[in-house]
């Protein structure tokens, strides 16, 4: 005798289980990179959305950006990176992604996570999976890392070796 037979276009042998991590990423820090590599053990695909806010102006561009958590990403083998203007639930929707993973660094980023996945799961039904972060990296943002080395601080421990080469050229050449 075989086992179970499925269905249907979606059956649940062939449905994967699809979330987003979403972000700016300027640069990605390894605060980013352990939410991101926790969200691949739970989901088959992961999406990193590279969100472009067109009233920042970024240190690195967009494709450097989505180049750089590429090569972060690479080793987990289901991590696709890709940038995205406009809602998140749009994203979500035009990839039949269910779930959105957010990193939670202490109690002041609940409250605003909380107002964006009541409002995301509002518009278009997408759930929120916070993440606690490692407490290593509980204090660690983009911007701190950026204003660490600009003023010659070392961020070595907070960044993929890489990006730690690009982010020193970037702010060699602004100076």
């Amino acid at each position: 005798m075989t086992g179970p037979q499925h269905t249907g276009p979606q059956s649940e042998e062939t449905k994967l289980r699809r979330a987003v991590c979403p972000g700016s990423f300027d640069p990605i820090t390894n605060g980013h990179l352990d939410i991101i590599a926790r969200a691949s053990k739970l989901y088959d695909v992961v999406h990193v959305a590279v969100m472009i806010n067109q009233s920042k102006q970024g240190l690195f561009t967009v494709d450097e950006r989505i180049d750089l958590i590429r090569r972060a990403t690479a080793e987990y083998g289901n991590v696709e990176v890709e940038s995205f203007h406009g809602l998140l639930v749009d994203f979500c929707k035009q990839r039949d992604i269910p779930a959105i993973v957010k990193g939670l660094r202490a109690v002041s980023d609940f409250d605003y996570e909380l107002q964006m996945a009541q409002m995301n799961n509002g518009l278009s039904g997408v759930e929120t999976l916070f993440v606690p972060t490692n407490p290593t990296y509980s204090f660690l943002s983009s911007s701190l890392v950026k204003e660490v080395a600009a003023w010659g601080g070392d961020v070595s421990h907070l960044v993929p070796p890489f990006v730690l080469d690009a982010l020193t050229e970037r702010l060699r050449k602004k100076q």
